[in-house]
């Protein structure tokens, strides 16, 4: 069990460092309402670029937490955990705006990995 937690946490953190410096101005099909790039997507949520930014330093800090895990196992479940809850948060936001599920499943799967890594991680 110990390798799955130990891919669902690479796998989520380079997911989410890959939408952040990747994606962050495409057009994935994925982003809430009839956004086309990552501040668009913020602004249909009702979060002002400050914020988006705020977000933004905060998921990729959890994924490169998430990935110094791999030296220092204690990182992995905050880091995880908190990810989590991030993903919880878009989800809010997708249903907020009413989105299809099919624009959810890529923070659903992101929740699922986050998770998957903290009950999985070494304890302390």
């Amino acid at each position: 069990m110990k390798i799955v937690g130990r891919i669902a946490q690479t796998v989520a953190a380079l997911w989410i460092l890959n939408v952040w410096f990747n994606r962050f101005n495409k057009d994935t099909g994925y982003r809430g309402g009839g956004a086309t790039n990552m501040q668009e997507e913020f602004e249909e949520y009702g979060f002002s670029k400050n914020q988006m930014y705020a977000v933004g330093a905060a998921k990729v800090s959890l994924a490169t937490l998430m990935l110094a895990g791999h030296a220092v196992p204690k990182l992995v479940r905050p880091a995880s955990t908190g990810l989590a809850l991030f993903m919880l948060g878009a989800i809010g936001m997708h249903v907020k705006v009413k989105d299809p599920i099919k624009r959810s499943m890529p923070a659903i799967t992101v929740l699922t990995l986050s998770t998957v890594a903290a009950l999985t991680a070494e304890r302390d």
